[in-house]
Protein backbone atom coordinates (compact mmCIF):
# COMPACT_ATOMS: atom_id res chain seq x y z
CA UNK A 1 0.00 0.00 0.00
CA UNK A 2 2.88 2.54 0.98
CA UNK A 3 4.71 2.05 -2.53
CA UNK A 4 1.55 2.29 -4.35
CA UNK A 5 0.88 5.47 -2.18
CA UNK A 6 4.99 6.17 -3.21
CA UNK A 7 3.91 6.02 -7.04
CA UNK A 8 1.03 8.18 -6.94
CA UNK A 9 2.68 10.69 -5.56
CA UNK A 10 5.97 10.63 -7.68
CA UNK A 11 3.84 11.04 -10.54
CA UNK A 12 1.58 13.42 -9.41
CA UNK A 13 4.58 15.49 -8.41
CA UNK A 14 6.14 14.81 -11.94
CA UNK A 15 3.08 16.14 -13.76
CA UNK A 16 3.39 19.15 -11.63
CA UNK A 17 6.92 19.42 -12.38
CA UNK A 18 6.30 19.20 -16.22
CA UNK A 19 3.11 21.30 -16.33
CA UNK A 20 5.57 24.47 -14.62
CA UNK A 21 7.84 23.37 -17.44
CA UNK A 22 5.51 24.03 -20.18
CA UNK A 23 4.32 26.65 -18.51
CA UNK A 24 7.70 28.52 -18.30
CA UNK A 25 6.83 29.93 -15.14
CA UNK A 26 4.23 30.83 -11.95
CA UNK A 27 2.95 33.89 -13.83
CA UNK A 28 2.67 35.61 -17.58
CA UNK A 29 2.86 39.07 -19.30
CA UNK A 30 0.93 40.13 -22.26
CA UNK A 31 2.11 43.21 -23.94
CA UNK A 32 0.56 44.85 -26.79
CA UNK A 33 3.30 46.72 -28.48
CA UNK A 34 4.00 48.46 -31.70
CA UNK A 35 6.14 46.02 -33.65
CA UNK A 36 9.51 45.79 -35.27
CA UNK A 37 12.29 47.24 -33.52
CA UNK A 38 10.50 47.62 -30.17
CA UNK A 39 9.82 44.05 -30.27
CA UNK A 40 13.60 42.95 -31.09
CA UNK A 41 14.74 44.95 -28.35
CA UNK A 42 12.66 43.96 -25.21
CA UNK A 43 13.21 40.81 -26.83
CA UNK A 44 16.93 40.84 -26.02
CA UNK A 45 16.68 41.96 -22.37
CA UNK A 46 13.09 40.38 -21.01
CA UNK A 47 14.83 36.97 -20.16
CA UNK A 48 16.87 38.27 -16.98
CA UNK A 49 13.36 39.67 -15.78
CA UNK A 50 11.72 36.75 -16.80
CA UNK A 51 14.13 34.33 -14.27
CA UNK A 52 14.66 36.25 -11.18
CA UNK A 53 10.51 36.39 -11.36
CA UNK A 54 9.65 33.25 -12.64
CA UNK A 55 7.36 34.90 -15.14
CA UNK A 56 6.54 34.42 -18.56
CA UNK A 57 6.56 37.60 -21.03
CA UNK A 58 4.78 37.50 -24.14
CA UNK A 59 5.35 40.21 -26.56
CA UNK A 60 2.80 40.75 -29.18
CA UNK A 61 3.99 43.38 -31.90
CA UNK A 62 1.21 44.79 -33.90
CA UNK A 63 1.28 47.63 -36.52
CA UNK A 64 0.03 51.26 -35.26
CA UNK A 65 -3.49 51.17 -36.35
CA UNK A 66 -4.12 47.46 -35.05
CA UNK A 67 -2.45 48.63 -32.01
CA UNK A 68 -4.53 51.25 -30.91
CA UNK A 69 -7.43 49.31 -32.15
CA UNK A 70 -7.19 46.05 -30.43
CA UNK A 71 -5.86 47.80 -26.90
CA UNK A 72 -8.96 50.55 -27.25
CA UNK A 73 -10.88 47.50 -27.49
CA UNK A 74 -9.60 45.44 -24.82
CA UNK A 75 -10.00 48.13 -22.41
CA UNK A 76 -13.92 47.31 -22.28
CA UNK A 77 -13.03 43.82 -20.88
CA UNK A 78 -13.30 43.64 -17.01
CA UNK A 79 -9.95 41.62 -17.26
CA UNK A 80 -7.90 42.51 -20.02
CA UNK A 81 -5.86 40.66 -22.57
CA UNK A 82 -2.75 42.65 -21.77
CA UNK A 83 -0.86 43.97 -18.79
CA UNK A 84 1.25 46.51 -20.33
CA UNK A 85 0.13 48.70 -23.18
CA UNK A 86 2.58 50.68 -25.70
CA UNK A 87 1.30 53.73 -27.12
CA UNK A 88 2.12 56.80 -29.55
CA UNK A 89 2.76 60.08 -27.91
CA UNK A 90 -0.06 61.84 -29.29
CA UNK A 91 -2.28 58.97 -28.36
CA UNK A 92 -1.98 59.87 -24.31
CA UNK A 93 -4.31 61.91 -24.30
CA UNK A 94 -7.41 60.06 -25.54
CA UNK A 95 -6.07 57.01 -23.78
CA UNK A 96 -5.57 58.85 -20.19
CA UNK A 97 -8.73 60.26 -20.74
CA UNK A 98 -10.17 56.98 -21.59
CA UNK A 99 -8.94 55.48 -18.43
CA UNK A 100 -7.06 53.18 -20.11
CA UNK A 101 -3.88 53.41 -18.01
CA UNK A 102 -3.26 52.74 -14.59
CA UNK A 103 -2.01 55.27 -12.39
CA UNK A 104 1.78 54.22 -11.85
CA UNK A 105 2.12 56.31 -8.22
CA UNK A 106 -0.48 53.60 -6.87
CA UNK A 107 2.05 50.76 -8.20
CA UNK A 108 5.04 52.46 -6.87
CA UNK A 109 6.54 53.11 -10.11
CA UNK A 110 8.75 56.65 -9.76
CA UNK A 111 9.61 58.63 -12.38
CA UNK A 112 13.59 59.91 -11.64
CA UNK A 113 14.94 62.62 -12.65
CA UNK A 114 17.87 60.40 -15.14
CA UNK A 115 14.57 60.65 -17.78
CA UNK A 116 14.70 63.38 -20.39
CA UNK A 117 12.08 65.67 -19.03
CA UNK A 118 10.08 66.53 -22.46
CA UNK A 119 9.85 62.77 -22.90
CA UNK A 120 8.52 62.73 -19.28
CA UNK A 121 6.19 65.04 -19.82
CA UNK A 122 4.23 63.29 -22.48
CA UNK A 123 2.97 60.34 -19.71
CA UNK A 124 1.67 62.76 -17.18
CA UNK A 125 -2.61 63.43 -17.33
CA UNK A 126 -2.56 66.18 -17.47
CA UNK A 127 0.27 66.94 -20.16
CA UNK A 128 3.10 67.56 -17.91
CA UNK A 129 1.67 68.84 -14.43
CA UNK A 130 -0.60 65.74 -13.63
CA UNK A 131 -0.47 62.18 -12.55
CA UNK A 132 2.18 59.88 -13.87
CA UNK A 133 0.63 56.72 -16.16
CA UNK A 134 3.24 55.93 -18.38
CA UNK A 135 6.92 56.07 -19.26
CA UNK A 136 8.81 57.06 -22.43
CA UNK A 137 10.30 53.60 -23.83
CA UNK A 138 11.67 55.35 -26.99
CA UNK A 139 12.54 58.71 -27.46
CA UNK A 140 11.78 60.27 -30.61
CA UNK A 141 12.34 63.62 -32.22
CA UNK A 142 12.79 65.04 -35.60
CA UNK A 143 15.99 66.29 -36.67
CA UNK A 144 17.01 68.62 -39.78
CA UNK A 145 19.24 66.67 -43.05
CA UNK A 146 21.26 67.96 -45.22
CA UNK A 147 24.21 66.32 -47.71
CA UNK A 148 27.81 67.14 -46.62
CA UNK A 149 29.26 67.65 -49.70
CA UNK A 150 27.04 69.68 -50.63
CA UNK A 151 27.09 71.88 -47.64
CA UNK A 152 31.34 71.94 -47.92
CA UNK A 153 31.15 72.33 -51.84
CA UNK A 154 28.95 76.21 -50.71
CA UNK A 155 30.61 76.69 -47.70
CA UNK A 156 27.39 76.32 -45.88
CA UNK A 157 27.14 75.76 -42.44
CA UNK A 158 24.37 74.39 -40.56
CA UNK A 159 21.15 76.63 -40.62
CA UNK A 160 19.84 78.20 -37.26
CA UNK A 161 17.37 79.84 -38.61
CA UNK A 162 14.70 79.36 -41.76
CA UNK A 163 15.68 82.23 -43.22
CA UNK A 164 19.40 80.91 -43.88
CA UNK A 165 17.78 77.35 -44.56
CA UNK A 166 15.48 79.23 -47.36
CA UNK A 167 18.64 81.44 -48.92
CA UNK A 168 20.65 78.41 -49.05
CA UNK A 169 18.10 76.42 -50.47
CA UNK A 170 17.73 79.04 -53.35
CA UNK A 171 21.53 79.37 -53.98
CA UNK A 172 21.69 75.79 -54.19
CA UNK A 173 18.84 74.78 -56.79
CA UNK A 174 20.14 78.05 -58.80
CA UNK A 175 23.83 76.90 -58.32
CA UNK A 176 23.34 72.92 -59.10
CA UNK A 177 19.94 72.42 -60.36
CA UNK A 178 19.34 70.13 -57.43
CA UNK A 179 15.92 70.06 -55.04
CA UNK A 180 17.30 72.87 -52.34
CA UNK A 181 14.99 71.63 -50.13
CA UNK A 182 12.93 68.88 -49.36
CA UNK A 183 9.34 68.71 -48.31
CA UNK A 184 7.25 66.01 -47.50
CA UNK A 185 4.05 67.71 -48.26
CA UNK A 186 1.35 64.89 -48.52
CA UNK A 187 -2.55 65.53 -47.27
CA UNK A 188 -2.74 64.76 -43.51
CA UNK A 189 -0.38 64.23 -41.29
CA UNK A 190 2.95 63.98 -43.17
CA UNK A 191 2.53 67.71 -44.45
CA UNK A 192 1.45 69.11 -40.59
CA UNK A 193 4.36 67.02 -39.37
CA UNK A 194 6.67 69.09 -41.80
CA UNK A 195 5.09 72.07 -41.39
CA UNK A 196 5.18 72.59 -38.10
CA UNK A 197 8.79 73.16 -36.75
CA UNK A 198 8.72 75.72 -39.11
CA UNK A 199 5.61 77.00 -37.66
CA UNK A 200 6.66 76.90 -34.06
CA UNK A 201 9.91 78.73 -35.44
CA UNK A 202 7.91 81.60 -36.44
CA UNK A 203 6.42 81.57 -32.56
CA UNK A 204 3.33 80.03 -33.84
CA UNK A 205 0.87 78.09 -31.47
CA UNK A 206 -1.82 75.67 -32.59
CA UNK A 207 -4.47 76.36 -30.62
CA UNK A 208 -4.44 79.22 -27.83
CA UNK A 209 -5.37 78.23 -23.92
CA UNK A 210 -9.23 78.17 -24.58
CA UNK A 211 -8.53 75.46 -27.56
CA UNK A 212 -9.38 78.05 -30.49
CA UNK A 213 -7.04 77.39 -33.65
CA UNK A 214 -4.44 79.93 -34.09
CA UNK A 215 -2.81 78.94 -37.32
CA UNK A 216 -4.62 81.48 -39.19
CA UNK A 217 -1.65 84.22 -37.61
CA UNK A 218 0.81 86.51 -38.71
CA UNK A 219 3.22 83.30 -37.45
CA UNK A 220 1.29 80.96 -39.64
CA UNK A 221 1.11 82.86 -43.07
CA UNK A 222 4.58 83.51 -42.95
CA UNK A 223 5.61 79.76 -41.99
CA UNK A 224 3.52 78.73 -45.01
CA UNK A 225 4.51 81.28 -47.35
CA UNK A 226 8.33 80.25 -46.43
CA UNK A 227 7.18 76.78 -46.92
CA UNK A 228 5.59 77.25 -50.22
CA UNK A 229 9.04 79.50 -51.12
CA UNK A 230 11.32 76.24 -49.92
CA UNK A 231 8.69 73.98 -52.53
CA UNK A 232 9.72 76.35 -55.10
CA UNK A 233 13.38 75.36 -55.26
CA UNK A 234 12.92 72.10 -54.55
CA UNK A 235 10.42 68.77 -54.32
CA UNK A 236 7.82 67.16 -52.27
CA UNK A 237 8.40 63.57 -51.91
CA UNK A 238 7.74 60.64 -49.75
CA UNK A 239 9.68 59.38 -47.30
CA UNK A 240 11.71 56.92 -49.31
CA UNK A 241 12.22 59.46 -52.09
CA UNK A 242 13.34 62.29 -49.17
CA UNK A 243 16.23 60.07 -47.87
CA UNK A 244 17.30 58.90 -51.36
CA UNK A 245 17.70 62.35 -52.76
CA UNK A 246 19.71 63.75 -49.86
CA UNK A 247 21.90 60.73 -49.71
CA UNK A 248 22.68 60.85 -52.94
CA UNK A 249 23.23 64.45 -53.84
CA UNK A 250 19.91 65.57 -55.48
CA UNK A 251 18.95 67.45 -52.30
CA UNK A 252 20.32 69.18 -49.67
CA UNK A 253 17.99 69.76 -46.85
CA UNK A 254 14.58 67.82 -45.28
CA UNK A 255 13.25 67.72 -41.90
CA UNK A 256 12.83 63.50 -41.18
CA UNK A 257 12.83 61.01 -37.78
CA UNK A 258 16.12 59.27 -37.07
CA UNK A 259 15.10 56.24 -38.07
CA UNK A 260 14.68 57.60 -41.72
CA UNK A 261 18.08 58.17 -42.62
CA UNK A 262 20.05 56.44 -39.30
CA UNK A 263 20.48 52.64 -39.23
CA UNK A 264 23.00 51.75 -36.40
CA UNK A 265 25.82 53.50 -36.51
CA UNK A 266 25.26 54.08 -40.29
CA UNK A 267 23.79 57.66 -41.38
CA UNK A 268 23.04 58.83 -44.70
CA UNK A 269 22.99 62.30 -44.36
CA UNK A 270 24.35 64.20 -41.83
CA UNK A 271 21.73 65.62 -39.30
CA UNK A 272 21.59 68.75 -36.57
CA UNK A 273 18.78 70.15 -35.13
CA UNK A 274 15.52 71.71 -36.07
CA UNK A 275 16.62 75.70 -36.60
CA UNK A 276 14.95 77.14 -33.79
CA UNK A 277 14.66 80.58 -35.91
CA UNK A 278 12.34 82.13 -38.28
CA UNK A 279 15.29 84.41 -38.88
CA UNK A 280 18.84 85.23 -37.55
CA UNK A 281 18.20 87.95 -35.28
CA UNK A 282 14.51 86.51 -34.16
CA UNK A 283 14.04 84.24 -30.93
CA UNK A 284 14.61 81.06 -30.29
CA UNK A 285 12.41 78.57 -30.17
CA UNK A 286 11.37 75.14 -29.22
CA UNK A 287 11.09 73.40 -32.81
CA UNK A 288 11.78 69.16 -32.54
CA UNK A 289 8.52 67.76 -32.80
CA UNK A 290 8.94 64.61 -30.21
CA UNK A 291 7.62 61.59 -31.25
CA UNK A 292 8.14 59.10 -28.01
CA UNK A 293 6.59 55.70 -27.67
CA UNK A 294 5.43 55.31 -24.41
CA UNK A 295 4.17 52.29 -22.10
CA UNK A 296 2.16 52.04 -18.97
CA UNK A 297 0.51 49.40 -17.03
CA UNK A 298 -2.90 48.46 -18.39
CA UNK A 299 -5.80 49.26 -16.02
CA UNK A 300 -7.42 45.77 -16.47
CA UNK A 301 -3.96 44.23 -16.08
CA UNK A 302 -4.90 40.59 -13.78
CA UNK A 303 -1.26 41.18 -12.48
CA UNK A 304 -0.72 45.15 -11.99
CA UNK A 305 1.94 44.87 -8.97
CA UNK A 306 4.44 42.61 -11.59
CA UNK A 307 3.33 44.94 -14.79
CA UNK A 308 4.61 47.70 -12.85
CA UNK A 309 7.72 45.55 -11.90
CA UNK A 310 8.49 44.94 -15.70
CA UNK A 311 8.09 48.52 -16.80
CA UNK A 312 10.31 49.58 -14.30
CA UNK A 313 12.52 47.00 -15.59
CA UNK A 314 12.37 47.71 -19.23
CA UNK A 315 12.64 51.01 -18.73
CA UNK A 316 15.80 51.33 -16.62
CA UNK A 317 19.48 52.30 -17.81
CA UNK A 318 20.79 49.24 -17.49
CA UNK A 319 18.15 47.85 -19.86
CA UNK A 320 17.90 50.70 -22.51
CA UNK A 321 22.11 50.72 -22.62
CA UNK A 322 21.51 47.01 -23.75
CA UNK A 323 18.55 47.35 -26.59
CA UNK A 324 20.57 50.01 -28.17
CA UNK A 325 22.40 47.29 -29.33
CA UNK A 326 19.01 45.98 -30.56
CA UNK A 327 17.58 49.24 -32.50
CA UNK A 328 16.05 50.52 -28.94
CA UNK A 329 16.27 54.32 -28.33
CA UNK A 330 16.84 55.72 -25.32
CA UNK A 331 14.61 58.09 -22.92
CA UNK A 332 17.25 58.25 -20.13
CA UNK A 333 19.85 61.25 -20.71
CA UNK A 334 22.39 59.20 -19.22
CA UNK A 335 21.98 56.48 -22.03
CA UNK A 336 22.29 59.38 -24.14
CA UNK A 337 25.08 60.33 -22.78
CA UNK A 338 27.74 57.32 -21.95
CA UNK A 339 30.92 57.94 -23.95
CA UNK A 340 30.76 54.54 -25.12
CA UNK A 341 28.14 54.38 -26.79
CA UNK A 342 28.01 57.79 -28.21
CA UNK A 343 31.27 57.15 -29.64
CA UNK A 344 29.51 54.52 -31.35
CA UNK A 345 26.45 55.66 -32.42
CA UNK A 346 27.28 59.57 -33.24
CA UNK A 347 23.88 61.21 -33.48
CA UNK A 348 23.08 60.27 -29.75
CA UNK A 349 24.42 63.61 -28.39
CA UNK A 350 22.36 65.56 -30.94
CA UNK A 351 19.25 63.83 -30.55
CA UNK A 352 19.06 64.54 -26.72
CA UNK A 353 20.05 67.98 -27.62
CA UNK A 354 16.89 68.20 -30.44
CA UNK A 355 14.85 66.65 -27.49
CA UNK A 356 15.60 69.27 -25.19
CA UNK A 357 14.65 71.84 -27.50
CA UNK A 358 11.32 69.92 -28.42
CA UNK A 359 7.71 70.42 -28.70
CA UNK A 360 4.85 68.20 -28.49
CA UNK A 361 2.10 68.12 -30.97
CA UNK A 362 -1.54 69.52 -28.97
CA UNK A 363 -1.96 66.97 -26.26
CA UNK A 364 -6.15 66.75 -27.09
CA UNK A 365 -8.02 63.49 -28.05
CA UNK A 366 -9.00 65.12 -31.07
CA UNK A 367 -5.99 66.04 -32.18
CA UNK A 368 -6.24 63.51 -35.30
CA UNK A 369 -8.98 64.92 -36.46
CA UNK A 370 -7.58 68.80 -35.98
CA UNK A 371 -4.48 67.53 -37.89
CA UNK A 372 -6.43 66.15 -40.77
CA UNK A 373 -8.32 69.13 -40.87
CA UNK A 374 -5.15 71.13 -41.51
CA UNK A 375 -3.63 68.80 -43.53
CA UNK A 376 -5.89 69.35 -46.14
CA UNK A 377 -5.50 73.41 -46.17
CA UNK A 378 -2.13 73.21 -46.08
CA UNK A 379 -2.18 71.10 -49.02
CA UNK A 380 -4.50 72.99 -51.03
CA UNK A 381 -2.05 75.74 -50.46
CA UNK A 382 1.07 74.47 -51.48
CA UNK A 383 -0.79 73.22 -54.86
CA UNK A 384 -1.97 76.21 -55.63
CA UNK A 385 -6.03 75.90 -54.83
CA UNK A 386 -6.02 78.48 -52.33
CA UNK A 387 -4.17 81.46 -51.16
CA UNK A 388 -2.19 81.24 -48.47
CA UNK A 389 -4.75 83.38 -46.42
CA UNK A 390 -7.85 81.48 -47.40
CA UNK A 391 -6.34 78.18 -46.49
CA UNK A 392 -5.12 79.22 -42.77
CA UNK A 393 -8.87 80.93 -42.40
CA UNK A 394 -10.58 77.58 -43.33
CA UNK A 395 -7.97 75.76 -41.63
CA UNK A 396 -8.78 77.70 -38.63
CA UNK A 397 -12.62 77.30 -39.01
CA UNK A 398 -12.26 73.68 -39.86
CA UNK A 399 -10.43 72.97 -36.68
CA UNK A 400 -12.52 74.87 -34.30
CA UNK A 401 -15.28 73.13 -35.67
CA UNK A 402 -13.86 69.33 -34.65
CA UNK A 403 -12.83 71.47 -30.90
CA UNK A 404 -16.02 72.10 -30.15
Amino acid sequence: MKKSLGIVLSAVMAVGLLAGCQSGGSDKLVIAARGGSHVTAMEAVKGAFEQEHNVTVEIVGLEAADLKQKVSLDAKNKKGAYDLIMADDPWMPEFSEAGLFANLSELDVEADADFEESSLALGKHPYDTGELYALPFAGNVQLFFYNKELFNKHGYNVPGSWEEVLNMAEEAHAADGVAGYVIRGQQGNPIVSDFLPIFWAYGGQVFDENWKAEVNSEAGRDALNTYIRLLAVGENYETTDIVSSLAEGRGAMALGWPSWFISGETAQADYAPIPSKATASGESMSTGMIGNWMMGVAANSQNPELAAQFLTFITSAESQKTMVEHGGVPTRKSVYLDSELAAKYKHFPVQLEALQNSQARPRTPKWSLAEEALGAELSAAIAGTKSVEDALAAANQAMDQVMQ
